[in-house]
């Protein structure tokens, strides 16, 4: 990250972390109930899948990739496009994963009209709501959902992801109840 955008990069980091005080924030509400889904499963998915520490609280960050196991973060939604778009000319898309869903190129690159389609927030919280209501429907369960949506062949890749995706909708759920009014 270049140093002028660093200022840009922590303005924008503390406004999520003040919109974050309004659990889930509004565009994991919108996305949840158009898949009819819990907003809480959808915004502890996005904490899991590319959440990032700042001032000790952890915020999903949109312009993330996994690029063949490795995380990167962006400061804008142009440089993470143009890595991307790198990235898919050098690596097998399946092990490009994209945004605040870390969604799947290779496997769920067909419910974008681009790639970098897939790092617009709302449109990848979409996707990402959809693949959880979808998982949902075949499981019953939203712990297994969850384990489903991050490695839908299951084994013990998936059973990590479901134990730190119940950690992160247990603390969310227990914020609910601290900030929600009787």
């Amino acid at each position: 990250m270049a140093t002028p955008r660093l200022s840009g990069l922590v303005l924008m980091l503390m406004t999520l972390a003040t919109q974050a005080a309004e659990l889930p924030p509004p565009a994991y509400q919108l996305a949840a109930q158009s898949a009819d889904i819990p907003s809480t499963v959808l915004f502890a998915i996005a904490l899991q899948e590319s959440g990032i520490r700042v001032r000790g609280r952890l915020l999903p960050w949109p312009w993330t990739l996994n690029i063949a196991g490795s995380p990167y973060r962006f400061a804008t939604r142009h440089a993470a496009c143009h890595a991307l778009l790198q990235a898919l000319a050098q690596h097998d898309a399946k092990r490009i994963d994209v945004g605040l869903g870390q969604t799947n190129w290779g496997y769920q690159g067909q419910r974008f009209s681009s790639p970098c389609d897939a790092l617009d927030p709302y449109r990848n919280l979409a996707v990402t709501a959809a693949l959880l209501s979808e998982h949902h429907a075949v499981t019953g369960d939203w712990v297994l959902a969850a384990g489903r949506y991050h490695r839908p062949a299951g084994g013990a890749p998936a059973g990590r992801y479901r134990a730190g995706f119940s950690q992160q909708l247990e603390r969310l759920l227990i914020s609910f109840d601290e900030v929600t009014p009787p």
